[in-house]
């Protein structure tokens, strides 16, 4: 496991560790979920523009019906 330093504005670090406070969780944890969200949306996108590079319409548009069930719930 990699450890990762990150310099931040205080005030943006009291908000985080408030969030992670709100969500019952540390610092850390809220750290690599959001990364999770953050490499997710990264790895859609990146799908999206292969299958729309490969002239695929329909395979492209499924994709996108499938993300927004997934940002929408």
């Amino acid at each position: 496991m990699a450890t990762l330093t990150v310099r931040l504005p205080d005030d943006k670090h009291e908000r985080l560790k408030a969030l992670a406070s709100r969500r019952k969780i540390s610092v850390n944890k809220l750290m690599e979920e959001l990364s999770t969200q953050a490499l997710a949306e990264f790895d859609s996108e990146v799908r999206f523009r292969a299958l729309a590079s490969s002239g695929n319409i329909k395979k492209g548009l499924q994709l996108l019906d499938k993300l927004d069930t997934e940002l929408t719930g």
